[in-house]
């Protein structure tokens, strides 16, 4: 496509959705990545976990509205009977209640607000699902080296609250590619193995992207969908001086350990979320235990240069997520071969992303979103979508935030919720909770 009129850099799930939604619109897309494949950056790295717990209003309802595609996978995209489909487990997601997130109360009275469902579970009704946890309360989280490891407090965690329409994506990869292939269906186009080194303006206007090999492509809008290298095109496009969020990439851990004996955490397990100790987990393929971590203030965050040059081997931080989870459950094996995932997130200031056009007019941005938006990739396509034609329209967005209906749920959300120029959000959690 030689005169596309949007060019899209990423094709992430965020970047995948958001090309799918704008060429059902009627837009001529242009999908750019430097990767061999679609879905092949950080959504590869995906715990691609869908849950509705959020501490704020507004990504509580993103999240809920965002569940329905995924349960509706298949019809969402229109793809042939035979295509091969990221398939989602509807597992049910636990939240401990904890001082730490407030014994989820905002979290409860967001999903009652909206229908969400949710129930209320005691520490027997919790053992009962889970009879390898042991509910000692281990809180604030530490690190190995502390010689309070590994101690209970003395409390016990008085239960936790149960979303049953929480789950996870079995292969988030294929699903950007599912959503790819659906854009396809529109006319949008892909190129990978194409990287972006220069954005063009002219007469104050974006004009288009140079690549590496020294082609340019013009096109009167482009979207960046970049994930981890988001905050380097903002800074080729020159955006960054307005903007009070920030990006940046953040290294990050996923343990992999087999499920404790006699218990088939694949089968039988479920998405658990424990600020009590730190950790959340969610069931792997072969019987295995996925453990991430939830950012506690004794782990120290491991911001990048950039997204190509960061450490891909695995440190101590792997063996303190294991053991940080074996206090939960007790008759956990911890492996001598350590197996899991390191990645990169992109980190907004306060983990809440950025969906906004920017100061340079024709250019947008779609970032901040790792570690809590891959269940939101289809609405905020939808949402991007409309706030480009809403700009592109004469809106001012600035001035005047767009508003736009989820379709699902029939809720106005003020996209200026997610505004370059926002004020941090002090209902943050500051971690990947978002």
């Amino acid at each position: 496509m030689t005169s596309p009129d949007a060019i899209l850099i990423g094709t992430g799930v965020i970047g995948s959705a958001i090309a799918f939604e704008m060429a059902k619109a009627g837009w001529k897309t242009l999908s750019l990545d430097r990767n061999a494949q679609v879905g092949h950056g950080s959504t590869a790295g995906s715990c691609a976990i869908i849950r509705m717990h959020y501490s704020t209003f507004d990504g509580t309802a993103f999240a809920w509205e965002g569940y329905h595609y995924w349960r509706d996978w298949g019809q969402y995209l229109g793809l042939p009977e035979d295509a091969d489909l990221a398939q989602f487990r509807e597992t049910g997601c636990l939240v401990m209640k904890t001082e730490a997130n407030g014994f989820l109360a905002r979290h409860m009275k967001n999903s009652a607000a909206l229908g969400c469902p949710f129930d209320e579970l005691t520490p027997d009704q919790i053992t009962k699902r889970l009879p390898v946890y042991a509910l000692d309360s281990y809180a604030p989280a530490k690190r190995m080296d502390d010689p309070g490891f590994g101690h209970p407090n003395g409390g016990q965690l008085s239960g936790g609250v149960l979303w049953p329409n929480g789950g996870y994506v079995t292969d988030p990869a294929l699903s950007a590619q599912n959503l790819m292939q659906a854009a396809r269906q529109h006319g949008a186009e892909v190129r990978t193995g194409a990287e972006v080194v220069e954005i063009l303006q002219s007469g104050g206007r974006v004009q288009g992207v140079k690549l590496a090999c020294g082609e340019e492509i013009h096109a009167p809008v482009v979207v960046n969908v970049a994930g981890p290298g988001s905050a380097l095109i903002n800074g080729m496009a020159g955006v960054l001086e307005d903007m009070t969020i920030a990006t940046r990439p953040l290294r990050q851990e996923v343990v992999h350990v087999p499920s404790p004996e006699g218990f088939d955490f694949e089968s039988d397990g479920l998405i658990v979320s424990d600020s009590d100790i730190a950790c959340y987990c969610r069931p792997e393929h072969g019987n295995h235990i996925l453990i991430g971590s939830e950012d506690p203030e004794c782990d120290p965050h491991q911001w990048c240069e950039d997204d190509a040059h960061y450490d891909t081997n695995f440190t101590d931080q792997w063996t303190t997520q294991a053991m940080r989870y074996a206090q939960r459950v007790p008759s956990l094996g911890i492996p001598s071969r350590m197996r899991g995932v390191v990645d990169l997130y992109d980190a907004s200031t306060d983990w809440i992303p950025i969906y906004d056009r920017s100061s340079l007019p024709g250019f947008y941005m779609a970032c901040g979103t790792s570690g809590n938006q891959y269940k939101n990739a289809p609405i905020a396509g939808k949402m991007m979508t409309a706030l480009i034609a809403y700009c592109e329209g004469g809106g001012d967005h600035d001035a005047n935030p767009l508003h736009f209906e989820l379709p699902y749920l029939g809720k106005e959300v003020d996209v200026g919720f997610y505004s370059r120029k926002r004020p941090i959000n002090e209902e943050s959690s500051f971690s990947v909770l978002g």
